[in-house]
């Protein structure tokens, strides 16, 4: 099946630390947003596509019934940021295949309420047959996620001789978005001494090479490109798509071949299986304008520059060096701070910041040229934008 898709509309609420509303009054303001955007009616939404439900967000039927809802598709990943693309892919199919006309994918989150279940006492993952997807292994004192991505930075050093302080370009440079970025938690420029005296995590990883812990809702309305086409904003298309990889070969914060949990060792490099969705979606990785990934550990943004093919095994940690991946960068990484400085909100406000780019409204923070947009993740999952 061709996939026919594109985001006609996308809505948010605002971005904070402990926001007096709830998890339902945050994705009815992101849902109002995204019809105002879209120049649609509560109506005209007959899909839901729900990211992180219960325990971290809202189920599907809640939202439903909640935000006045009638519709006659539904999915709902589990809770976990890495099903970001899950649920956008699902929405693009859904509409492709006739099931619904518009997909709402709805994310509303208050991880600032709910840290329990995020490496505390009340850890979900962490106890799922006695060891988590995140990496965590209590029995080996891993309890929280830091812990997964810690120990594969570990691994990575040692075999290519990275350092903290090369790592320290990737949150350096994503802090330069975010201060162009009027909606980003984050208002200071983040120094190299600033990095490497913040309080360690989990060594390597200092405090600023963790994601913030925010709260927050996004609404992203999915449609045909025919009807997109008909409302009120430039419609972006959904122009490729490849699905996340699990296996032996992977592991939660680890490029293929690193060897950490249950991976085998071998040459860590992009293969052909992580570079399909250039083919699909009718393009050269050299003409993406810029990347999108989840930040939540800054790790991840090396590991993703590599498993795409940006850069070589172990040359991330260089590549990322002198701004590269800045603003006015080769390669533009995360523009609107990401997970590490703007907020974090599963990587939907990512979402809405390719959408904003490809439409050309992204203020001070506009690329020169955003005609070619990727998201992609170190879970080998990955979407085109195009406009």
């Amino acid at each position: 099946m061709k996939i026919n898709a594109a985001i006609a509309g996308i809505g948010s609420s605002e971005f904070g630390r402990f926001l007096p509303d709830s998890q339902l009054k945050l994705a009815s303001k992101a849902l109002r947003a995204a019809l105002e955007d879209a120049g649609l009616k509560r109506e005209d939404v007959d899909g839901l596509s729900i990211h992180m439900g219960w325990p971290v967000g809202l189920d599907y039927d809640r939202v439903a019934e909640g935000l006045g809802l009638n519709v006659r598709y539904v999915n709902q990943s589990w809770l976990h940021g890495r099903f970001v693309t899950n649920a956008l892919q699902h929405a693009a199919l859904a509409v492709s295949a006739g099931l619904a006309d518009v997909v709402a994918c709805v994310t509303a989150i208050s991880f600032t309420r709910e840290r329990d279940i995020l490496g505390g006492p009340g850890d979900i993952e962490g106890h799922r047959e006695e060891g988590g997807t995140h990496g965590e292994s209590p029995v080996y004192g891993l309890t929280a996620p830091a812990g997964g991505a810690a120990l594969s930075m570990q691994r990575y050093m040692a075999r290519y001789g990275a350092t903290s302080e090369k790592l320290a370009a990737v949150p350096m440079s994503i802090r330069k978005h975010a201060l162009r970025n009027p909606d980003a938690i984050m208002k200071q420029e983040l120094t190299l001494d600033a990095h490497q005296t913040s309080r360690m995590v989990v060594d390597p990883l200092h405090l600023f090479d963790c994601c913030l812990i925010t709260d927050g809702a996004v609404v992203t309305l999915v449609t045909t490109a025919e009807r997109a086409r008909d409302m009120r904003q430039k419609p972006v298309k959904i122009a490729g798509m490849q699905g996340i990889r699990s296996g032996r070969d992977e592991f939660i914060f680890a490029p293929p071949g690193l060897g950490i949990g249950q991976q085998p060792t071998s040459d860590v490099h992009s293969r052909p299986i992580d570079r399909a969705v250039y083919g699909q979606a009718g393009i050269e990785r050299g003409d993406v304008n810029a990347l999108y990934t989840y930040d939540a550990f800054s790790p991840l943004v090396l590991f993703v520059l590599e498993r795409y093919g940006f850069c070589g095994a172990g040359e991330a940690a260089d590549f990322v060096q002198n701004g590269t991946i800045g603003p006015d960068g080769e390669l533009p990484v995360n523009t609107s701070g990401g997970l590490l400085s703007e907020a974090h909100v599963a990587g939907w406000n990512h979402i809405r910041e390719m959408v904003r780019q490809i439409r050309g409204t992204a203020g001070s923070r506009q690329l020169p040229k955003a005609e070619v947009l990727q998201w992609g993740t170190v879970w080998g999952d990955s979407v085109i934008m195009t406009a």
